[in-house]
């Protein structure tokens, strides 16, 4: 079930009728797995109810508005498991990536990996724009080399250490991290929410504003992941930005994450 939930984000960009068929099927097995539950399914209904009743209203300006608020806000319900009824798969249980790393729970999360299909239907071009590139190349080395610096001032910060590790865990977490952390993340973020604001307010506040709300989301770590992850923002949002294509966004924040996780201390450094 969750290779072909992986597969159809995978395909989703360009090849949107065979990703929702894989989605159908995914959903009828998550269903008979006990993963998607009554209320859930109920959620989802009333989601694809809106998003029909958006693809008839393109002429409705105050119905598209409407439409595609409810989408969005049923997209954070998703993000923050607010909509009931998900019975998501745990993976690991209370495992330790090395001796001085807090212990972590993670699971396959099928309510957040939903996000992507959502907000596709209120923003067609949810997974590539325009891009607004460097004028110079050497910025995407720069870039991509202010994720280990950002995790060493994070480890001189006191929140982590140095502690490399390869976690028998490591392939479960990154099919979970890529498509069911990190693009559903991506798509709320940079995809949805970066671009309208650079409609509305421009690219440089909208890159800041994104960032920002990024890191507040992470505010039950405490002020210093909120810091860290407001910083990771402002390089996804780059990512973004630079390339107009959100897998570009994804994949570095994907490459954050895993660099984070083989290196340092996972998630934090333990007390």
């Amino acid at each position: 079930m969750w290779y072909l939930l992986a597969v159809s984000l995978l395909i989703l960009a360009f090849h949107r009728p065979a990703a929702i068929g894989l989605l159908v099927i995914t959903l009828a097995i998550a269903i008979t797995q006990q993963v998607l539950q009554p209320p859930a399914i109920a959620g989802l209904a009333v989601l694809a109810a809106v998003i029909a009743i958006r693809r008839q209203c393109h002429a409705t300006r105050w119905l598209a508005a409407i439409t595609e608020g409810i989408l969005v806000l049923g997209a954070i319900a998703l993000m923050l498991h607010l909509m009931p009824g998900f019975n998501n798969t745990r993976i690991v249980t209370a495992v330790q990536a090395g001796p001085h790393s807090a212990p972590f729970t993670f699971y396959y999360n099928l309510d957040k990996a939903l996000i992507p299909f959502v907000l596709l239907a209120c923003l067609p071009t949810l997974f590539r724009t325009d891009a607004q590139p460097p004028r110079y190349k050497v910025w995407w080395l720069l870039l991509l080399l202010a994720i280990p610096v950002l995790l060493l001032i994070a480890t001189l910060a006191g929140g982590l250490a140095i502690e490399p590790h390869f976690p028998r865990w490591l392939w479960p977490f990154a099919l979970a991290n890529l498509f069911f952390v990190s693009l559903a993340e991506e798509a709320l973020f940079r995809g949805y929410l970066q671009q309208r604001l650079t409609g509305w307010v421009g690219s440089l506040p909208a890159l800041l504003l994104t960032s920002l709300l990024f890191g507040m989301a992470h505010i039950a770590g405490g002020s210093l992941l909120v810091l860290f992850a407001t910083l990771a923002g402002l390089i996804y949002g780059l990512a973004w930005q630079w390339s107009g294509k959100l897998w570009v966004a994804t994949w570095v924040h994907f490459a954050f994450n895993l660099t984070h996780l083989l290196l340092f201390t996972y998630p934090v450094l333990q007390r």
